[in-house]
């Protein structure tokens, strides 16, 4: 079968497409499942292109989905010919034990999906939506989860919030898609005028472009007539932040999400004080969360935007693209 390891010191230059002997068998609680499709996120973007972030040898790739081949004694949730999408965090089932670091993400801390086919635990696996592609599937795993814990499971979304989202990435158009479905009015923010328009056919009731309106919270807050956003999905980092705390009311959400920006930046702590908001971090979410989310979209009918696919063997040439910024919404990779 194909897969593509990194080669140290890493780089997207050191991605190599090999040639290796298929997955054993699955033994009890295992199944094995024919990939067909994951897709790229900044965080798989971002251990690929540093030297020095992977191991040598690392299978990349955090998402995965297709369909279940084989199943192992014991298994009762999945059966052959299902479609399944992988988890994030394979370990973290249930409950509040939250992970606080990648060492057990597909991809980052083990081997992920950028590979035809892997036997694994069933439980790193859920069922896909019903219909959807594989591709469609594929973006699931983190930047559809991310959003739905963000506003569902985190910040309790209610119709008639107002939401803001941020440029024109997975988890942002996600996000979008997610809170118009429910009845929130969204606000939408990129540089490009050409992607505004984009996000207004989408959904969007508001669209600001923040090269043009670089105090975008002031203008969230006149959108608002001066009460501000419920929930903020803040996947810019420290160089929005600031502009996120302005543009949210006393009481507001803000789902801390990305590092786009940087790692590290000032806070207006007194303003986030004075305004009474909450400031929450989250990494993607459990499979149980996983399992509403997949019931979720069945019932919601959405399906997310995907920008483009690239073949298994061009993952470096995706990476690059997405590199440049100018997609919107997700980039898969076919296997």
């Amino acid at each position: 079968m194909k897969q593509v390891t990194i080669k140290a010191p890493g780089g997207l230059d050191n991605l190599v497409l090999s040639d290796v002997a298929e997955p054993a068998a699955p033994g009890a609680g295992e199944i094995t499942v024919r990939l067909h499709a994951s897709s790229l996120n900044y965080h798989d973007y971002r251990v690929c292109a540093i030297e020095g972030a992977l191991p040598d040898g690392r299978i990349p790739m955090a998402d995965g989905a297709g369909v279940v081949e084989a199943v192992g004694a014991g298994v009762e949730d999945f059966a052959v010919g299902d479609a399944v999408v992988s988890g994030f965090f394979p370990e973290w089932q249930t409950g509040d034990d939250r992970p606080s670091d990648f060492s057990t993400t597909p991809g980052d801390g083990r081997d992920g999906y950028a590979r035809e086919r892997v036997t694994l635990p069933a439980t790193w696996f859920t069922q896909a939506p019903e219909g959807w592609s594989h591709a469609e599937a594929s973006t699931i795993t983190t930047a559809g989860l991310t959003a739905w814990r963000a506003l569902v499971v985190d910040a309790g979304i209610k119709a008639g919030d107002t939401v803001a989202v941020l440029g024109t990435g997975g988890v942002s158009i996600y996000a979008l898609q997610l809170a118009k479905a429910m009845g929130a009015t969204v606000i939408a923010t990129s540089s490009s005028d050409a992607k505004l328009e984009r996000l207004r056919d989408l959904g969007a009731d508001h669209v600001i472009n923040y090269r043009s309106t670089p105090e975008w919270g002031e203008e969230m807050r006149r959108l608002t007539g001066g009460r501000g956003v419920d929930i903020v999905v803040e996947v810019g980092g420290p160089a929005t932040l600031a502009q996120s705390i302005v543009a949210g009311r006393p009481g507001a959400h803000i789902a801390l999400i990305g590092v786009l920006t940087g790692r590290s930046g000032e806070i207006p702590t007194a303003l986030l004080m004075a305004r009474q908001q909450r400031l929450q971090g989250l990494i993607v979410g459990s499979r149980a969360q996983q399992i509403d989310f997949v019931r979720a979209l069945e019932t919601l009918k959405l399906r997310p935007v995907i920008d483009r696919s690239f073949a298994l063997a061009d993952l470096a040439e995706a990476f690059r693209y997405q590199e440049s910024g100018a997609h919107f919404g997700k980039i898969c990779v076919s296997m």
